[in-house]
């Protein structure tokens, strides 16, 4: 099936191989996240070079990785292959790897000059993660001061693409315009309870639209819980109630992408998870609930929270997108048409809100101040302070601010420093040694790191990344 993306390809082609660099803005079901790595492939600049995609989430990645391989009727692992937490598919054969941003974080630091790396491309960067925007300035100066040939593309649907472009010393900008299919927009007004109102309108789209599944977007987990605790015996009997959501098994979120079987519809109840680079087989029908969760620090606590605020307009075009992957759809959001114009245009990017205590001391391991490098955002100046005294307090930097045996340890579990402080010190003491207060603590800590990485090192030397 042709998709809108691919009148573009020969311009992207040229733009990377007479500039290293561009910048790529094409609307959701537009064909960016598989069409492109595959048209790079052939590219004279690869020579036997590997690809490598940068995705905000596994999930992401390892539905990527599953349409690039089954467009070139090939298994995972051989030409299209994927690495993520807890989970990898490659050979010798790979060519293009598409991975977490925290994975390629642990990789340009282990190896700055990318050997064996012909091209790298930021998909969904719109996301804006504090990983992407580190990723994307440590590749810069890589490129800048070790890999001239390196090429770099910059992929979203909604982003500030003039922005990104001068940053990337003014590359070449190309849009697609083309959707894949059409969507139309209706409004519902805004429920007291969202849970209540998601369930009625799960019932009223099944009840106006007679073909195609379900994709509902909800805040987190507890709202999907008691969403479908309100759905409970309403559905029709031929409809499927499924979840989709971070922590749920390879297994369960597979289940969720694949369409329901002939004869069957599916509800997918859904995190922000589903909200890019993934396409859920068989859904037509978008239901948006209008809210998202983020992450914010508080300085005063020292702490990460989440907070439920109302979605972006970026994000809320990138769900109605979501319905016209396959077939034209239809998107029901949860307030008034009047409110669509007060949405912020996009989330503002986390690294102005979020613990810079990760980002620091990847810093510290890379070898540069913040200020030495090229930023879509900079870090605020407070927020890295603050980070920085806790780096030092914790040992992983002297006081001169470079990093220290101890911190070099931390940045290979792949935790948050706090935790990768607590593991490295259980294990160097002994759980039966620790005082009893932090036993739990400690206990914590070593399965979150099992569940989230793979696996507790047992020394500094070994990493779960």
């Amino acid at each position: 099936m042709s998709l809108p993306i691919e009148p573009l390809l020969p311009e992207l082609l040229t733009a990377l191989a007479a500039e290293g660099r561009a910048v790529l803005q094409a609307p959701p079901g537009a064909g960016k996240t598989t069409r492109v790595p595959l048209a790079l492939l052939g590219a004279k600049w690869r020579g036997d070079g590997k690809i490598i995609m940068l995705e905000p989430r596994r999930i992401a990645a390892r539905a990527a990785a599953n349409r690039m391989a089954q467009a070139l009727g090939e298994a995972v692992g051989e030409t299209i292959g994927y690495r993520v937490r807890l989970d990898s598919k490659v050979s010798a054969r790979t060519r293009v790897e598409v991975v977490t941003e925290g994975l390629f974080l642990r990789q340009i630091q282990q190896d700055p000059e990318l050997t064996g790396v012909a091209a790298v491309l930021f998909d969904e960067f719109h996301e804006r993660s504090a990983d992407s925007d580190l990723a994307l300035a440590l590749t810069l100066e890589s490129r800048s001061a070790l890999r001239d040939d390196l090429r770099l593309l910059v992929m979203s649907a909604t982003l500030d693409g003039d922005g990104v472009a001068k940053l990337l010393d003014n590359a070449p900008l190309l849009t697609s315009d083309g959707r894949a299919h059409p969507v139309e927009t209706r409004y519902l007004g805004r429920p007291d309870r969202l849970e209540q109102g998601v369930a009625a309108a799960i019932r009223q789209a099944l009840r106006e639209e007679t073909e195609g599944d379900l994709l509902v977007f909800l805040p987190g987990t507890g709202e999907i819980r008691r969403t479908a605790a309100a759905l409970d015996g309403s559905l029709p009997p031929s409809v499927d109630l499924l979840t989709l959501a971070g922590e749920l098994s390879f297994a369960d979120q597979d289940r969720a992408l694949r369409a329901a079987p002939n004869g069957r519809r599916k509800v997918v109840l859904s995190t922000a998870i589903a909200e890019t680079s993934v396409t859920l087989d068989g859904t037509r029908i978008v239901i948006d609930g209008g809210w998202s969760r983020r992450p914010s620090f508080d300085p005063a606590t020292g702490m990460s929270t989440l907070e439920t605020v109302r979605v972006s307009a970026a994000s809320a075009e990138q769900r109605k997108g979501r319905a016209g992957r396959q077939r034209p759809g239809v998107c029901y959001r949860l307030w008034a048409e009047a409110e669509q114009r007060g949405l912020l245009p996009f989330h503002p990017p986390e690294i102005e809100s979020a613990d810079l205590a990760p980002l620091a001391l990847e810093l510290a391991a890379w070898g540069s101040d913040a200020d030495s490098l090229r930023w879509m955002t900079p870090p605020p100046a407070a927020a890295l302070s603050r980070a920085r005294a806790l780096l030092t307090d914790l040992g992983a930097l002297d006081s001169a601010g470079r990093i220290t045996p101890h911190g070099q340890a931390m940045t290979r579990l792949g935790a948050h420093p706090r935790l990768a402080h607590l593991m490295l010190k259980g294990a160097d003491l002994g759980e039966g040694r620790l005082p009893a207060c932090l036993r739990p603590c400690w206990a914590t800590a070593t399965r979150f790191v099992r569940v989230a990485g793979g696996g507790l090192p047992i020394s500094p030397s070994e990493s779960i990344s």
